[in-house]
């Protein structure tokens, strides 16, 4: 299988990941995991049947949306994520559950090979920005034999579209570097993961959500809590009618996205499969 992608300079690729370190902190992510979302790591771990004492990587865990309710199956769960911020947020919600908060970059885990029974992640790994590494990792990490289970937002769905209505309004993302929901493509997961898996299946999905008033609310909220409006926002501090325009542009895609009695569905794909 032949990459895609090509590894930015260390130094960039630092910089790279800080800063990604800094737009997740910022905002209120658990506040989305947990009001908004909450239904997707209890999804993906049901589809995988993880059994009590299943040794559990949650890649890119954030304030632990899959792996709270893997621990309470019996796993054994390791919640990794880039961003410190989340996880003390998901251990100070839960000391009860027997889950180790690790800091940890998806493209670099620090295990070695074949360490786990089941590999997870709930629109998380889609953000690392080198595809074809976190792939890599993730395989890397997970026994032959072994399990995985992905919620990634997929491109014509609506965060999808949120995503690509902001990048007309943010610099361009270094060399290198893809979009998130390429992640909910069958034929690019495909790629990525080429025949190192097998028994792969894909599941259109979705998320109704009734959480926001009018199309507004919904970029009220998202400007205030999500990492990468509120900092494509920041962005626009100094330029308030583009601000403006994407106030407008976020408010137009958010009500065609509403039914007649005001709710949402975001749509994801589930993916799981085998490492051979």
């Amino acid at each position: 299988m032949t990459s895609t992608t090509t590894a930015a300079p260390v130094d960039a690729d630092a910089a790279l990941k800080q800063k990604h370190r800094t737009m997740w902190a910022a905002g209120h992510y658990d506040r989305v995991a947990d009001e908004i979302i909450p239904v997707l790591g209890e999804r993906v771990v049901a589809s995988l049947g993880i059994a009590p004492g299943e040794r559990v990587l949650d890649i890119a865990a954030g304030n632990g949306n899959a792996s709270v309710p893997a621990a309470r199956a019996g796993a054994r769960v390791v919640a990794s994520d880039l961003t410190p911020e989340l996880l003390e947020i998901g251990r100070a919600q839960h000391p009860d559950l027997d889950i180790d908060w690790a800091v940890a970059d998806a493209e670099a885990l620090p295990w070695p090979d074949a360490t786990y029974d089941v590999v997870l992640s709930t629109v998380g790994v889609m953000f690392a920005p080198h595809h074809q590494v976190a792939a890599d990792e993730m395989v890397r990490v997970l026994r032959p034999g072994g399990r995985f289970g992905l919620a990634s937002w997929t491109p014509d769905g609506f965060i999808g579209r949120v995503f690509a209505t902001m990048k007309q309004f943010v610099p361009p993302p270094p060399a290198g570097v893809q979009p998130p929901p390429l992640w909910g493509s069958e034929a690019h997961v495909r790629e990525l993961l080429g025949d190192r898996v097998e028994g792969l299946t894909f599941e259109t999905a979705y998320v109704d959500v009734d959480a926001f008033g009018g199309p507004s609310d919904f970029r009220t909220y998202f400007r205030e809590n999500y990492g990468p409006t509120l900092v494509a926002y920041r962005g626009l501090a100094d330029q308030p009618e583009r601000a403006a325009e994407l106030d407008a542009a976020l408010d137009e895609l958010a009500a065609g996205f509403r039914d007649a009695a005001g709710r949402m569905r975001w749509e994801y794909v589930l993916v799981s499969g085998r490492r051979r």
